[in-house]
């Protein structure tokens, strides 16, 4: 190779890494057009005490509304969440993730509890009465629908929206993920938001 060549080499090598050094991120969730002000609420948490959304700012919230009998999406999702959360190493004290149920006539704060402590102790469980969590299903565009199940020893199931919402450190609502999105896409785009 003469050196021309390998000065050209270098100098195009160079230019690849410059070009890419100055290239936003591309978020792996769904992102809102604008950042959405996040719907305040107040729920009760699995410690029995009212918990605002409000009360984590700060923070980078993960949030999923399922139920603690859910058979099949919920078990998994939570999984995935004790996933990001180990992945996030130190990062995760700035990461609070928060399962809504969608079926509060069963699950009471101590259901709520074991079942996610059972995933991870930074997953805090969110019930409340039906008149207050169905304007914070409605601002999410949340389904949670009673199925009945006459066949199943539960009597119901909960059709739901197997979706999971990221809320940014100011509040807004940035991102969502679709059911199944890889925990190190989550991962990555919660370290990005914490860096900015």
């Amino acid at each position: 190779m003469s050196r021309t060549s390998a000065w050209l080499a270098a100098a195009l090598a160079a230019l690849v890494l410059l070009v890419g050094c100055g290239q936003p991120y591309t978020y792996r969730g769904t992102a809102y057009p604008e950042p959405l002000a996040t719907p305040q609420f107040t729920l009760t948490s699995e410690s029995g005490e009212p918990m605002q959304l409000s009360d984590l700012q700060d923070k980078v919230v993960l949030i999923f509304f399922g139920y603690t009998t859910c058979p099949d999406v919920c078990p998994t999702t939570l999984a995935e969440a004790r996933t990001i959360l180990n992945d996030l190493g130190s990062d995760a004290q700035d990461v609070t993730f928060l399962f809504v149920t969608v079926d509060p006539a069963r699950d009471t704060p101590e259901k709520l509890a074991a079942y996610t402590d059972a995933f991870h102790p930074g997953i805090i469980g969110l019930t409340g009465e039906p008149d207050q969590l169905a304007p914070v299903y409605d601002e999410f565009g949340v389904l949670a629908e009673r199925v009945e199940a006459p066949d199943s020893a539960l009597g119901y199931l909960m059709n739901h929206t197997s979706r999971m919402f990221l809320v940014d450190q100011q509040g807004n609502l940035r991102l969502s993920y679709r059911y199944g999105t890889p925990p190190e896409d989550i991962v990555n785009d919660v370290k990005h938001l914490l860096k900015t």
